[in-house]
């Protein structure tokens, strides 16, 4: 009787598995129109679509292919799972555009995703493009055996590591899989993958949407699929995936397949057209060739002539790379309200920050310079040469500056939940802050200060890294703010040294604070103690314990090394894994040692926080800690490193705000 119950349990399980195996979702577009049979359009979809056959080439399951002109030209893309061979990937590609054309029979644009593949098709260009629309998805009617929420936690942390890793991919293939153990000797099997062709940062964002959707669509059951045009995920109880194919580490990223050819005109036609767009282009490349090396020698030539020139036109020139970013001075003035004070948002050393509308509805923030600020006008500079050339979820964005007599206006992006402090120190409104909003918080600072460091296309120390200067969209995410004070520097630089110590008090590195030598690690040290504020609710200026009062560091520090690091945490943290708490506390102590070379790289960092099979090395005492009763570094000892000191209204720490002028390297 039991070999006949396992035999059937058996088979009951592969026919679900066979069964799940042959689901497939599509979407027929009505918005984009429909094309009549026989069409234009028409024959150019079929054209294309039985163009897959053809490509044999390997190509890691994705297809780019177009065919057409004008308003009849159409574009499809073709994905199969990172584990499908090319042949094994065509001929799904080629059974699923069967599929597609039959249930749609007549809309320009058309989506279908099988288990192993996605097919699309459309009369627009959607290369490179991020969509998270339409949106698909199902789940297993197996539930979670034992704990829903150490399953959900389990598979919370696999599949932002799968997100990691994914994204990290090029432009041939950004795909994941991984396995993790839930409770009740339960194993997840997941997968993430979006299309190659869009860039790292929109596969994060696309794989964190379809995350957020599982406990909407799949709490408590023990698989589910989320499936988008740019991306998708699933986890199953079983194991659903083969090898990943290997990528040819010397193989040049992929490029987009050529489209069937659009015309049959005769060998010798070819030949002869070939020898006419030769005639022409050699002499016009020549002559474009000739110009080309006479503007680079003008470009050249520029900047000797800048240097004979008085600073105010220097300081005019190193700008003029974003005058597509300038607005007019009225235009803004407008937006404001003249200046209003009622949109008036905040004050600072640097001048006052406005809330504004421009005529198309857009809400901004306008920063304004002090007139008579000289930090304000190296500020300006600052801001306007660095932020304009970043692009990161995780940052501020810059959307322009504008320039009038000694105006100087700063436009950025409107974050409506004002910034990190006003919500992690107030006692009530730091309950909007549950766990999961802080993580989330937590791992955003530190992907946008990798960006910073490594990933972008400079390579950035931002010195004033504190929770005044993290801002809160309206999901909360963050994005970190005021780069007047970042320093630049080149890709194989490991340090700077300057005499001018800026900053927050609290937040500064020891070598920095003490000697002005500031570093990637100085950026670390701060984002450690605004790891340890978020997790404890309290300022690293001082924390009363009856009549004495005691530094964050110090405090902290203190309940690690006696086995009471619940004290650490706020209190009001009463929904949040207490794993996960005391993973932060661990990785906000690694960030904040005395020692820079003790400290993690943001790399690191965020690999720390993805993945819980990484183990941690065990802390040292923090910096300026030596016993409990010793406080961090007085501001006195840093004044004479820094005769110019001055208090940002922004905060109630000590800041020094005065900027030196970014000296700039090409990456």
């Amino acid at each position: 009787m039991a070999v006949v119950s396992f035999w059937l349990l058996s088979f009951v399980l592969c026919l679900f598995m066979i069964i799940t195996s042959q689901a497939s979702a599509q979407t027929c577009d009505n918005s984009r129109g429909n094309y009549t049979i026989n069409s234009t359009y028409h024959n150019n979809l079929n054209t294309l679509l039985s163009s897959f056959s053809s490509h044999t080439e390997i190509n890691y399951g994705f297809y780019n292919l177009s065919y057409g002109q004008g308003t009849d030209k159409v574009y499809a893309i073709g994905l199969c799972r990172g584990d499908l061979k090319p042949d094994e990937c065509l001929r799904i590609l080629n059974d699923t555009r069967v599929s597609l054309t039959k249930d749609c029979p007549n809309q320009k644009e058309a989506i279908m995703w099988t288990v192993e593949c996605m097919l699309r098709y459309t009369n627009r260009s959607i290369l490179g493009v991020m969509e998270n629309q339409p949106t698909n998805h199902n789940y297993y009617d197996k539930n979670v055996t034992g704990s829903v929420n150490q399953f959900n936690d389990a598979l919370e942390s696999l599949m932002r590591n799968l997100t990691r890793t994914a994204a990290s991919g090029d432009s041939r293939s950004k795909y994941a899989t991984a396995s993790a153990k839930a409770p009740n000797f339960q194993t997840i099997y997941a997968q993430a993958q979006c299309t190659p062709d869009i860039s790292s940062e929109d596969c994060t964002k696309c794989l964190e949407e379809a995350i957020s959707i599982i406990p909407e669509c799949c709490s408590g059951k023990a698989g589910g699929n989320v499936v988008k045009p740019s991306c998708r995920i699933r986890f199953d109880p079983y194991i659903f995936y083969g090898p990943t194919l290997k990528l040819d580490p010397d193989a040049p990223p992929t490029t987009p397949l050529q489209s069937p050819s659009t015309n049959n005109t005769s060998s010798q036609g070819k030949s002869n057209t070939s020898r006419t767009i030769i005639a022409i282009v050699v002499p016009v490349g020549s002559v474009v060739l000739v110009l080309s090396l006479f503007c680079i020698y003008l470009r050249l030539w520029k900047p000797r002539k800048k240097i004979e020139s008085k600073e105010e036109d220097k300081d005019e020139d190193e700008i003029t790379f974003a005058e597509s970013l300038q607005f007019n001075f009225d235009t803004i003035r407008v937006a404001t309200n003249e200046f209003d004070d009622c949109n008036k948002l905040g004050q600072g050393g640097f001048g006052a920050v406005y809330k504004g509308q421009l005529s198309n509805g857009q809400v901004i923030a306008v920063k304004r310079l002090s007139r008579d600020s000289g930090q304000g006008d190296m500020e300006f500079e600052n801001e306007v040469l660095l932020v304009a050339k970043l692009q990161h979820r995780n940052l501020v964005r810059l959307l322009g500056f504008s320039l009038e007599g000694r105006e100087r206006l700063l436009v950025y992006e409107f974050v409506p939940n004002k910034s990190l402090d006003y919500f992690i120190f107030d006692p009530i409104k730091k309950i909007q802050l549950n766990w999961q909003k802080r993580y989330k918080i937590i791992g955003g600072i530190a992907r946008g200060i990798l960006y910073l460091h490594e990933d972008s296309r400079l390579r950035i120390i931002h010195r004033d890294l504190k929770a005044s200067n993290i801002l809160l969209d309206e999901q909360m995410h963050p994005k970190i703010s005021d780069f007047g004070m970042a320093r630049l520097i080149r890709v194989d630089q490991t340090q700077g040294n300057t005499s001018r110590i800026v900053g927050t008090y609290g937040y500064m590195a020891p070598e920095y604070a003490i000697y002005g030598q500031f570093s990637a690690k100085s950026d670390v040290f701060s984002f450690g103690v605004l790891v340890l504020e978020i997790v404890s609710g309290q300022k690293n200026s001082g924390i009363r314990r009856g009549e004495n009062v005691e530094d964050l560091l110090t405090f902290v520090w203190r309940n690690w090394r006696e086995g009471t690091a619940t004290n650490i945490v706020d209190p009001t943290l009463n929904d949040g894994s207490r794993n996960e708490i005391m993973r932060c506390i661990h990785i906000g102590l690694l960030c904040v040692q005395e020692n820079d070379a003790g400290r993690p790289t943001m790399t690191s960092v965020v690999l720390m926080l993805n993945s819980y099979s990484l183990s941690l090395p065990v802390p040292s005492e923090p910096a300026f800690v030596v016993d409990s009763r010793t406080r961090s570094l007085p501001s006195s000892e840093l004044t004479e490193h820094n005769s110019s000191q001055t208090r940002s209204s922004e905060s109630t720490q000590n800041s020094v705000n005065e900027a030196s002028i970014t000296e700039l390297y090409p990456r």
